[in-house]
């Protein structure tokens, strides 16, 4: 799809969701159902992500090319539950025909490297955190490396590559100086222009409106409400160079896919089965809840063969996540007694966190705000996005423990720091925990319920 074209579904999309209302679709196929239907919900359960990975890419046109926001707001929607605690550079890299030429400068801040493949795996590829020049290579690459660079690996063509500088060190004090040069100075280009020039290649940082498509508000808008549309762009999405190579399994739900979809005839299975797979995926992120309701998943990046559900609802609320090792990540939609979060009326929320309950992290942990269905920040008055272990202020309670509030006004026995504002209707908050250790790298931590005044 040409650009334009793109950027048009965007917009429809983006008004279909004011109306959306989710397909309430039964999650068994149950006897009777044609195989129509059956291959288009195993099609589109299984192949999901690369909607979203295919169109990113083609739309943001950063392909070998390192790039971030001049800064994160509500407007920043490209990537669904976006963090305000790091500075961003990520890039599409395509290393068909050439090698990408990185160069990772000399810092003192803390950061993390993440290498994906399309589906958003998170794959190890050997690239240490460390300063030096690193050529990026296929796997079917056979030319010479520069001397002055170490040869990566990568295992697929087209991969995605992000960078995350931390804005506060473990110990609370801003290093947004040096992580905003860190960002600025990483370099990425092709071994072609590399050759040319070798300070060229820096951080592109560009206007917030570049990250602004919606695309998750336009993938719900188009699976639920334009199924067939969906559909052929899923089509396009799996057969394009992007995807990497398909197992023996896949290619087989593929082939049977596009033989049925290519035969004439009623095409309502394929768009009743569209909708059963996004309900499905919803279903699946949605209630996958611990006892006091927040939703996490340990098997993040790493999934095992089946995890196909599992996949495809984190790309649906957590694209391009850490694994667990890197990062843990719990979201709740409802309080402690299966409530939805809601704002409306000036209700106020609050979390209490005993002192053996706070997170532990080595680089820090944060609670962020989002609105309901496109999960993104909040709009409000103050500006203020999140609260982290890094908040200055950050008042706590003679035994240690910590208590947050969440509401649209401050209530006043909340003292500013520990207050993170909401919207006048339903949210979600999630909380973020980079560096595990202690119980949360271990999958056993429950964060405290969040309970309603």
């Amino acid at each position: 799809m040409r650009r334009n074209g793109w950027m048009r579904a965007i917009a429809s999309g983006a008004l279909a969701a004011a109306m959306l209302s989710f397909v309430q679709a039964d999650a068994q196929t149950a006897p009777g159902q044609t195989k129509k239907f059956k291959t288009t919900v195993d099609y589109v359960s299984h192949f999901y992500p690369l909607w979203f990975t295919y169109y990113q890419s083609s739309l943001l046109s950063t392909t070998n090319r390192l790039a971030g926001p001049v800064r994160v707001t509500p407007l920043y929607q490209i990537v669904v539950a976006i963090n305000v605690d790091t500075y961003y550079a990520s890039a599409f890299l395509d290393t068909t025909k050439q090698p990408a030429m990185l160069t990772i400068p000399a810092t003192t801040v803390s950061y993390s490297i993440l290498t994906l493949d399309p589906y958003g795996n998170t794959l190890d590829v050997g690239l240490p955190k460390a300063q030096g020049v690193y050529a990026l290579t296929g796997p079917n690459y056979t030319g010479k490396i520069p001397k002055a660079a170490t040869r990566i690996d990568m295992p697929y063509n087209h991969m995605v590559l992000i960078f995350r500088a931390d804005k506060y060190a473990s110990t609370g004090e801003s290093e947004k100086k040096e992580a905003e040069l860190f960002r600025r100075s990483l370099q990425l280009q092709t071994l072609k222009d590399w050759r040319k020039d070798r300070t060229g290649g820096k951080t592109a940082i560009l206007p917030e409106l570049f990250f602004a498509p919606p695309f998750k508000t336009a993938a719900d808008a188009l699976a639920t409400r334009k199924p067939l549309d969906f559909l052929a762009q899923l089509q396009a999405a799996v057969l394009s160079p992007n995807t990497p190579p398909l197992s023996a399994k896949e290619q087989k739900l593929s082939d049977t896919f596009n033989a049925l979809y290519a035969e004439s005839g009623d095409m309502f299975e394929f768009a009743s089965g569209t909708q059963a797979a996004h309900q499905l995926i919803v279903d699946d992120y949605l209630t996958h809840t611990d006892k006091n309701n927040w939703i996490n998943f340990t098997n993040m990046g790493t999934w095992k063969p089946g995890q196909f559900l599992d996949r495809a609802a984190i790309s649906e609320f957590i694209q391009y996540g850490n694994n667990h090792s890197t990062a843990a990540y719990y979201q709740a939609f409802k309080d402690r007694h299966g409530a939805a979060l809601d704002g409306s009326d000036g209700a106020v929320y609050v979390l209490h966190i005993s002192k053996k309950a706070i997170p532990s992290a080595e680089r820090f942990w944060s609670f962020t705000a989002y609105t309901p269905e496109s999960i993104e920040l909040i709009r409000n008055s103050a500006k203020k996005y999140n609260v982290a272990s890094y908040t200055p202020g950050l008042v706590y309670g003679d035994d240690g423990s910590l208590t947050l509030w969440f509401s649209k006004v401050k209530p006043s026995e909340a003292p500013e720091a520990n207050w993170l504002p909401v919207s006048s209707g339903r949210f979600n908050i999630m909380l973020r925990v980079y560096g595990p250790e202690g119980t949360v790298a271990k999958g056993t931590y429950v964060p405290p319920p969040i309970v309603k005044q």
